[in-house]
């Protein structure tokens, strides 16, 4: 057994002092962790203030970056909760979001109704005429703007919005650009995230904690 697991109590037992002890350690992991990156985190704050529209790069960033097809040759995707509850946040908030992608597809479609996006360009291989349009569209300037993409076909985006974030699994050179790096992976968690720096840098993340736990 690892020194840092327990044996499960019995259904309906009190936790057992290794178990308390284990969750003390999970939340000391838990808070380096977020000490680690406070600095990065609270150095994007003043631009994630700016922010009125989130877009997205799709694969490696929504997604894992994986392509599954069926036998029929139809290309599902599989996308996380967690980035979703987080987009349905920021545009409670009032900040808007948009996808962004080079590639086309009808999981993609139902995705975005979903979650109700107000911009979505499949198909996109120039990106910048997606953001020019979406620019002219919504009347927003660069700096009110936050982007997330992992990979070369992003770069053009990034390098012109006001927040520029790569997800933990972007290449290299799309990481050396970006204004911040999530600590979670495309598909895991990495959007999620970046909704939390929005939504904390604009004063209400806690106030949707507070509507949650009061409920």
């Amino acid at each position: 057994m690892d020194n840092n697991s327990c044996p499960p109590s019995k259904p309906g037992a009190y936790p057992s002092d290794c178990e308390v002890r284990e969750g003390y350690r999970r939340i000391a992991r838990e808070k380096a962790t977020h000490e680690n990156r406070s600095q990065a985190w609270k150095n994007s704050l003043p631009k994630a203030k700016e922010i009125k529209l989130l877009l997205l790069d799709v694969d490696g960033v929504l997604t894992d970056g994986s392509l599954i097809y069926s036998h029929e040759g139809k290309e599902s995707k599989a996308f996380n909760t967690q980035d979703g509850f987080g987009l349905r946040m920021l545009q409670d908030a009032g900040v808007e979001v948009g996808f962004i992608t080079a590639r086309s597809s009808e999981a993609l479609d139902r995705r975005s109704q979903d979650l109700k996006i107000a911009h979505l360009y499949q198909g996109a291989m120039n990106k910048l005429e997606a953001y020019k349009e979406i620019i002219n569209k919504t009347g927003y300037k660069p700096f009110e703007i936050a982007y997330m993409g992992d990979d070369w076909l992003d770069m053009v985006l990034l390098k012109r919005v006001g927040l520029a974030v790569a997800p933990a699994n972007a290449v290299q050179e799309v990481m050396e650009m970006v204004h911040y790096t999530t600590e979670q992976t495309g598909g895991h968690g990495a959007v999620r995230e970046l909704c939390a720096l929005i939504l904390e840098a604009q004063g209400r993340l806690k106030e949707f904690l507070q509507l949650y736990m009061n409920r």
